[in-house]
């Protein structure tokens, strides 16, 4: 057996064989689609024609689509009958780097048809799941009585925050006495979905906790701010009790008014959606969750992404401490790097929270925010001058 395969688990067997055959179903509609349109005269399009092909074509489509359902029913109760035989491992470090990615793609996809690869939202120490109650938590090591919430970025896990052999939370435990909460999701899903439910858990962690909870600081990388923005709003909104203890918000690389790169791949789906014998092509161009599509605009709540021509600003939250650390592989303020690529995946403008509109601005203090030269979105984890900056901000 080759290394690779040693780290799936029993339980994905099922859930990657049905997610090949969807996608066989998907590849069907698709070639199926190309030839519709082909056979359509001078392959115009149109507005109410299908995607359905007729007569003996349509038949061995439907036949096709036909055996794959087939085909998935049949290792569906084949690996449902073999599952209870085996057993569950500890999940490697590779294995969760893939189904993190996995989910940030199609996360909204495996909720949706219920595949198990989905990840629910959980609080994790060491790469494991807590189970929130007094007994459990009381076990942890140096238990204190001030948080930190730890929220990772879009295809990413709570693993992952150990990079080039540094881990912020670990390190800001030690130095400052904070016991670090590491939050694990589905980044494929709204922004608004995990920020409701993240706000729901919140409550239940600090109402479980072992000692007096003196105060809640929440440290969150790239797409994680906007999910502790939508968690806190949803706080507000519903007077949930912990957001009356969170006293500071670190935001490293947070697209708060988006991320034009990855926005630049929008005119793909446009451009392939314009031309008759491509349009079907463009249905790949879409393999992006509702979570990239709300990274792409900064959207915290669901009326952003509900109505997105009357979307507003949410503002940062009152009473709370928020900062803001930016990155650019410049050299200089202004250079073309600094102005063209950002950390390469977000502006500068974007991660301090910045707006030509100045309605649209976020009131960040001048001495919270920071910007680190020839650094990219990922350094933001480890490079050495963020953690002195996360030291200062958090005694």
């Amino acid at each position: 057996m080759s290394k690779k395969i040693t780290h799936l688990q029993p339980s994905d067997l099922r859930a990657m064989a049905r997610l090949a055959t969807d996608a066989t179903k998907g590849v069907t509609d698709l070639v199926e689609a190309m030839h519709a349109t082909i056979v359509r005269p001078m392959g115009l399009a149109s507005r109410t024609a299908k995607d359905r092909t007729t007569g003996l074509t349509g038949l061995v489509y439907k036949a096709v689509r036909g055996t794959t359902g087939l085909v998935q029913n049949s290792l569906d109760l084949a690996l449902r009958q073999l599952k209870p035989r085996l057993t569950d491992r500890s999940s490697s470090f590779e294995r969760d780097a893939v189904i993190s990615a996995l989910n940030g793609v199609l996360g909204d996809y495996l909720v949706a048809t219920e595949n198990e690869l989905a990840i629910p939202m959980s609080f994790c120490r060491d790469g494991e799941p807590l189970t929130i109650n007094g007994e459990s938590l009381a076990r942890i090591p140096n238990v204190s009585g001030r948080i930190l919430i730890v929220i990772h970025g879009l295809c990413m896990n709570d693993r992952q925050w150990l990079h080039n052999g540094h881990n912020h939370a670990e390190s800001l435990a030690a130095e400052l006495g904070y016991t670090p909460i590491h939050l694990r999701y589905n980044s494929g899903q709204h922004v608004s979905v995990n920020g409701r439910e993240l706000s729901e858990r919140i409550d239940t962690l600090i109402a479980a906790w072992p000692q007096p909870v003196e105060n809640i600081t929440i440290l969150a990388h790239s797409m994680g701010g906007l999910v502790a923005r939508s968690a806190s709003h949803f706080a507000s909104e519903r007077k949930h009790a912990w957001i009356k203890t969170l006293k500071k918000i670190v935001f490293l690389g947070t697209p708060h008014h988006g991320a034009p790169l990855e926005r630049g791949g929008h005119w793909i789906d446009i451009i392939l959606g314009a031309t008759p014998y491509v349009k079907p092509f463009a249905r790949l161009g879409k393999v992006r969750s509702v979570g990239i599509t709300d990274l792409r605009y900064g959207y915290v709540t669901e009326s952003d992404w509900t109505h997105p021509k009357r979307a507003q600003t949410t503002p940062l939250p009152t009473k709370v401490k928020c900062y803001a650390i930016a990155a650019t592989t410049g050299k200089t303020e202004h250079d073309w790097k600094d102005r063209l690529l950002g950390d390469g995946l977000v502006p500068v403008a974007s991660a301090l929270g910045m707006h030509d509109e100045a309605e649209h601005t976020l009131k960040f203090a001048k001495t919270r925010q920071w910007v680190g030269y020839e650094m990219n979105h990922m350094q933001l984890l480890s490079d050495s001058r963020v953690y002195a900056k996360l030291l200062n901000w958090l005694r």
